[in-house]
Formats: C-alpha cells, sequence, structure tokens
C-alpha cells in the first residue's frame, strides 16, 4: 500500500494548517487505537508571517514585544512541538508529515533522522552541500566551522503512540530579515540561510516542493 498521501496546501494561516493537520493526526491515533490502519499524510505549504515556540521554548528567544510584532502583521502561537522558537512565512516550505511511524517499524529519532536525510538530498540536488549538527535537530551549512554555521531547517516535532505532527521548515526564498526578531531555535551564536541565497537566485518554488516530495518517498517508501 501507500506510504502515505499527500496535499500541497499552499499558502494558508497557520491556525487552518494546524486545524488541518490535527485532524490527521486524531484520525491517525483512532484507527490505531481501534486496530485498523489509518492513512497517513504528508502536507507542504507556506505559511503568512508567524512565530512559533515549542513546549520548551523560552519567552526571552523573542527580542521585541509583541505588541511589535502585531504592528508588523506576525502572529506567534504557542504549540506542543519540540524545539524552542522560530519563524515561518513567503517562501518557505513548512511540512507537516502526520505519520504512524510503527508503520516502517522506527523511533522517533530514526523519523527525525529520515526527515533529515530528505532535505539533505534535496539540498544535494541543487549542489548545496548540508549536514546535521551534533546535538541539535534540523538541516545545516557549514556546522562545524566557527562563524559560519548557519541553519536551513528547523525541525520540531510531537508524537503519541508513535503518531506524529508538526515538522519542518525549509528555507526556500524565506526572507531572511523576520529571524533578526528572535534567537532561531534559542541559538545566539549560529545564523540562518535559505537556498535562495546560497545559490544567488531564486528558486522555483513548485518545483522545489516536487523534488523534496521526491526524496520523502524515498525516506519513506511504500509499505508491504
Amino acid at each position: 500500500m501507500n506510504s502515505f498521501t499527500y496535499s500541497n496546501a499552499g499558502r494558508i494561516s497557520y491556525a487552518d494548517a494546524l486545524e488541518m493537520q490535527t485532524a490527521a493526526f486524531e484520525a491517525l491515533l483512532q484507527a490505531k487505537a481501534a486496530g485498523t490502519t489509518g492513512t497517513n499524510k504528508l502536507f507542504f505549504c507556506e505559511h503568512e508571517p508567524v512565530l512559533t515556540i515549542g513546549k520548551s521554548g523560552k519567552e526571552a528567544n523573542l527580542l521585541i514585544p509583541e505588541t511589535e510584532l502585531n504592528r508588523r502583521g506576525i502572529t506567534l502561537h504557542h504549540i506542543g512541538r519540540g524545539g524552542d522558537i522560530t519563524y515561518h512565512g513567503p517562501g518557505q516550505i513548512t511540512g507537516y508529515p502526520v505519520f504512524d511511524i510503527d508503520c516502517w517499524q522506527i523511533g522517533l529519532r530514526q523519523f527525525i533522522e529520515r526527515m533529515e536525510e530528505a532535505i539533505i538530498r534535496f539540498l544535494s540536488g541543487y549542489g548545496v552541500t548540508a549536514s546535521r549538527l551534533h546535538g541539535a535537530t534540523g538541516v545545516w551549512i557549514e556546522p562545524d566551522v566557527p562563524g559560519r554555521a548557519r541553519k536551513i531547517c528547523a525541525i520540531g516535532v510531537k508524537s503519541s503512540r508513535f503518531v506524529t505532527m508538526h515538522g519542518f521548515a525549509l528555507n526556500i526564498n524565506t526572507d531572511l530579515s523576520a529571524f533578526s526578531l528572535i534567537n532561531p531555535c534559542g541559538f545566539t551564536d549560529k545564523g540562518v540561510t535559505s537556498l535562495a541565497r546560497e545559490l544567488g537566485e531564486i528558486v522555483d518554488f513548485e518545483t522545489a516542493k516536487s523534488r523534496l516530495l521526491t526524496e520523502f518517498e524515498q525516506q519513506f517508501p511504500d509499505i508491504n
């Protein structure tokens, strides 16, 4: 059977995306509790400008008052994923794999590593070398070079009974100036980047989503 269904949700508000993935998450949990097979779903979307803070996040990593965020048209959401504060906005592929990872007989750490691997391979297809940073989730460029380490993809997930929600935020053509409003993912000594910045040119967004989907299909293959 197919490992997951894919939905290109386009540009939507964070609240609408949260409602969408929560419904898929609860349906998978209900199917699992009933001993039946539910549907794994992968959503790709863009958000209107928004900051999200994970359950272990620190308010101090938001560097301006919330009133100023509102003035700039940026919303703020406290959510149940792991990780600290990050930004979502236009030009960024935000991905929500709502998966029962028992299907692949893997644990949460392996699930995150497979997501990272899909993104690393996707970037390699554009000639960009990326890798992991020890002790931190996500995908980085030059992670071990002092003063050069920069994050291109943030990852934060929630799981219950090995059913996952939330996911990753991959900077494609993202306006990186918004990251100056926060300590991204709680880091004060590392930068952020985008695929467009690394390449020196704007990237076709729909092509990028298609290529990233292919990498996810490789990492989460059909189930026998």
